[in-house]
């Protein structure tokens, strides 16, 4: 595996994910975390796992995990990695997510995992110019209650929320080089990928959350990944607790952006681990030393789901939404 591409801009957008090619950059490898069940898991009888713990013959499997809008700032794999920090500062997050198909309980191996977000002020990488955030305030020190009035610094995302998991994202050209807090990465044989990265921020109408897709049926080359498309479009999101105490600590208790709560969020379903809810394990005295999340993330391989279009099988014709959110 070869090549860098830290100043490379990423395909566009609506291009044919069969013609999806990416260059590997930053091939280490990434830590993994401790053996046992992922977020969501139960253990079987018989050694497996199942999402209730209620299995009865054949073992029961996980429900699919929840669609979401894409959100304007997806760049297509720009950069095959694990450690996607680079130079941001934040609290160490190690983020370890299984992938399997919901309806055999089977890891998905060698399926493409992506992972995006904001760093500890609001900002995307590539579009420094639109994201929202700021510096300067004090942190929220309470459970906040009812909907942000404040007027954030900096210019909002495009569009405003639409409302429930669905919906598309208008999808916005990236406005500079910048790739921090962006990666992709491999599934191993037991489904399973580990990212390293910081503790997201917030941003004007959303509670903390990742982004991430799910590509199968591609073919691991020496020049990276190609062909497949996307079988899942989703976020991951961190719990009040979590988000309240990484508020406390710098660079994020500078923050003067007024924070959308996980129950008030418009993509986040309120469904626990189904919607996206990470599992998490930190230090509750002093949660700068880092932490672990996890994720066990069930998806229909035969399936398309790319955040802008309607569920459809692979080869279908689809209709994009025309609907905007600020994701």
């Amino acid at each position: 595996m070869t090549g860098n591409i830290e100043n490379q801009q990423g395909p566009r957008h609506k291009r044919d994910l069969t013609r999806r090619k990416v260059v590997v950059a930053g091939a280490g490898a990434g830590a993994t975390l401790a053996a046992g069940a992922f977020a969501g898991e139960t253990k079987a009888k018989g050694g497996g796992t199942s999402a209730t713990g209620t299995a009865t013959g054949a073992e029961t499997c996980y429900k699919l995990t929840s669609e979401t809008t894409e959100g304007p700032y997806y760049i297509d794999a720009d950069k095959l990695r694990q450690d996607i920090t680079e130079d941001k500062e934040g609290i160490p997050l190690t983020l370890g997510i299984k992938v399997i198909d919901s309806e055999t309980c089977e890891p998905l191996r060698n399926a493409a995992v992506d992972i995006w977000h904001c760093d500890a002020l609001g900002i995307y990488s590539g579009y420094e110019s639109l994201s929202t955030g700021g510096g300067g305030g004090g942190a929220p020190t309470g459970a906040p209650s009812g909907t942000p009035t404040g007027t954030p610094t900096g210019e909002p995302p495009t569009g405003a929320p639409s409302g429930g998991t669905g919906g598309g994202g208008m999808h916005e050209e990236p406005t500079d080089d910048r790739r921090y807090l962006r990666g992709t990465w491999r599934t191993d044989k037991q489904g399973r990928v580990t990212f390293r990265t910081i503790f997201p921020g917030w941003y004007r109408g959303r509670c903390v959350h990742i982004h991430t897709k799910v590509h199968v049926d591609g073919e691991w080359t020496d020049a990276g990944y190609e062909g497949g498309h996307t079988c899942h479009t989703g976020q991951f999101f961190f719990d009040e607790e979590s988000v309240l105490a990484s508020a406390e600590v710098a660079p994020y208790s500078t923050s003067t952006t007024e924070r959308t709560t996980l129950t008030e969020d418009t993509i986040y379903d309120q469904s626990g681990t189904q919607g996206g809810l990470l599992k998490l394990k930190y230090d509750k005295k002093n949660i700068a030393k880092g932490v672990q999340a996890s994720i066990t993330v069930g998806v229909d391989p035969e399936a398309t789901h790319d955040g802008t279009d309607d569920a459809v099988q692979p080869g279908a014709s689809a209709t994009a939404s025309a609907t905007a959110s600020a994701s």
